[in-house]
């Protein structure tokens, strides 16, 4: 009540609980950034800082955009997204042997961002649109697929495997959610599993089969291929309980990890928080996820409940692939540890869909209080 007494109403009906998280977050983030730059705020802490101060100001806007607007708007966007993705294919700027970037002049897009909470909201509206009695017929799963195929084809075109693997679950868990039966999941995911040998030999590029052959043995080639999952393991395991101190990281600071202030940033962070420091902030993720998921349970609408399980999905991915990657548990992949890892283009994916969960939410609210 006093909250409420002495900032205005729209402030303070966000949940600023989940506000206050993902600030903690991010500071984590710019100070393990700090560190890992060698005790500097160049390059990247500065930019990084000014990154997730506009992406959260743009999600605190996004969370005023009614349900309404956002079923209005999402099929114009998946379809200029997708034509961007074409673009990018054929156009695109090439950096770090991809090419996943629209280079117009004074900024480059990366098109494939903003499809992952996209993808997300159109499969939403495809399946609320959707008869209920059809929800079990083919006509429910061709469609979904197709939605789903295009852009996650282009995207690995790219070659993106990673983000195109993103697009693919976000998608996949709006499909399993509306209710289609689980044959239609199980069916597919055997004839994939039984196709590896084939999609490894003949489809995927030389440097993807060389990260699966190092995250099925990373000592095989520890100083070439392997050393990046070699040193972060390193790194992980030598923070201990409680880590060796806030920049007294020596795998980072004498350049052992690679990427880490992106890819590797929580092995960064384990070495000098240790086990401590990166249990609180998987917690604080799961946190996250958790109350987006409680948003999704609580919608009034199939659009609500499907999109913030999607964006969820999203958000889940972006956390569980990074963390596995790095403790090698999955080939590596490039994906980001969100709002720690450097970078503005997670950042602003992240932002995306926790200012979308926010909508959803303060409607939650607002049709409960009118009720």
């Amino acid at each position: 009540m006093i909250f409420s007494a002495i900032i205005p109403q729209p402030l303070a009906r966000l949940p600023w609980r989940l506000i206050f998280l993902i600030i903690g977050i991010g500071l984590f983030g710019l100070v393990n950034l700090y560190s890992a730059a060698g005790g500097s705020i160049q390059p990247w802490a500065l930019r990084q800082g000014a990154a997730l101060s506009l992406f959260l100001t743009m999600a605190i806007v996004l969370s005023k955009v009614r349900e309404a607007t956002v079923k209005q708007l999402v099929v114009p966007i998946y379809a200029a997204i997708v034509i961007m993705l074409v673009f990018t294919d054929m156009l695109g700027f090439v950096g770090k042997g991809a090419q996943r970037w629209l280079d117009l002049g004074i900024i480059r897009l990366q098109p494939s961002e903003f499809m992952k909470p996209t993808i997300a909201l159109m499969l939403a509206r495809f399946y609320e649109l959707l008869p209920a009695g059809d929800i079990r017929s083919f006509r429910a799963i061709w469609p979904a697929a197709a939605l789903i195929g295009v852009p996650a084809g282009l995207v690995i075109l790219q070659p993106d495997l990673g983000t195109g693997l993103m697009v693919v679950f976000a998608g996949v868990t709006v499909m399993f959610l509306a209710g289609l039966p689980l044959k239609w999941f199980l069916i597919p995911g055997g004839a994939i599993a039984a196709a590896i040998p084939i999609i490894y030999q003949f489809l995927l590029h030389g440097y993807q089969k060389k990260r699966i052959d190092i995250f099925l043995d990373p000592e095989s080639d520890p100083t070439g291929a392997g050393y990046h999952i070699t040193q972060s393991k390193i790194a992980i395991g030598s923070g201990g309980t409680f880590g060796k101190g806030y920049l007294q990281g020596s795998q980072s600071h004498l350049q052992y990890l690679p990427e880490g202030h992106t890819d590797f940033a929580f092995a960064t962070l384990t070495e000098e928080w240790g086990m401590a420091g990166g249990t609180i902030l998987i917690l604080s993720y799961l946190f996250v996820i958790r109350w987006a998921m409680k948003v999704a349970a609580d919608a009034p609408t199939r659009f609500a409940q499907l999109s913030c399980a999607g964006l969820a999905a999203v958000l889940f991915s972006y956390f569980a692939i990074n963390l596995l990657m790095v403790m090698g548990l999955a080939p590596v992949v490039g994906i980001p540890l969100p709002l720690i890892s450097y970078g503005g283009s997670a950042v602003m994916t992240v932002m995306i869909c926790l200012g979308l969960l926010m909508s959803f939410e303060r409607q939650q609210r607002t049709r409960t209080t009118l009720s």
